[in-house]
């Protein structure tokens, strides 16, 4: 907690020195680990990059996702401001994240990502109980989406890119989630920890201003 407080008054602090007080990390090499077209979001010519690690179980992950995302979307993303990247960062004191992660790169490749990325955040507490990965992800799938996203789950064709993104996060130094890395002009700032939309909106607009 007292980690997330630090950074957060690094926010405000650099949202009024211009980023002074960031410490710059290298940029995140996207290019190295494929990104699932599926799991990316508005321009790819956006000023701005965000690449979000993140762990479906993560309470702080679903904050993020029910307090910002509706937002950031509305008025960065989808206006061509922001390029986002979800990764999956599934934490290993999460007994059912690996799973979560499984069944939502599933759905990807059946077009469903972002409806069980929703269900999922929205009934963490439910499937975080139960264990219930699949049931949540069915209640959302057509019957035959569903089969599909079983077999992929089974067969594991979806773990390879799961393990791609963890290796990525690990080499960029990812230790909890949600991890961020906004990147633009060059540089790349880590936000750890899930801050509110305000402190988002007013730092990419800093950004979007240099």
């Amino acid at each position: 907690m007292f980690r997330r407080q630090l950074l957060a008054a690094a926010f405000l602090v650099g949202l009024a020195a211009a980023t002074a007080g960031w410490t710059h990390a290298a940029p995140p090499q996207t290019g190295s680990s494929p990104i699932d077209p599926h799991k990316v979001f508005g321009s790819k010519n956006a000023p701005i990059t965000m690449e979000v690690f993140s762990d479906f179980q993560c309470p702080a992950c679903k904050t993020l996702y029910t307090g910002v995302w509706r937002q950031l979307f509305e008025n960065y993303v989808n206006t061509g401001k922001v390029y986002l990247i979800h990764r999956d960062f599934p934490l290993p004191v999460h007994a059912h994240s690996r799973d979560a992660a499984r069944y939502a790169t599933a759905a990807a490749r059946v077009g469903q990502f972002e409806a069980v990325e929703r269900v999922l955040f929205e009934k963490q507490q439910a499937w975080d109980a139960s264990g219930d990965v699949d049931g949540t992800v069915a209640g959302v799938l057509t019957p035959a989406q569903m089969k599909k996203v079983r077999d992929l789950v089974k067969s594991g064709a979806v773990d390879p890119e799961i393990d791609r993104d963890v290796t990525l996060g690990k080499s960029l130094g990812v230790g909890s989630t949600p991890t961020c890395y906004i990147t633009c002009k060059g540089q790349t700032y880590p936000v750890i920890g899930p801050q509110s939309y305000q402190v988002f909106h007013e730092f990419l607009d800093q950004l979007l201003k240099q």
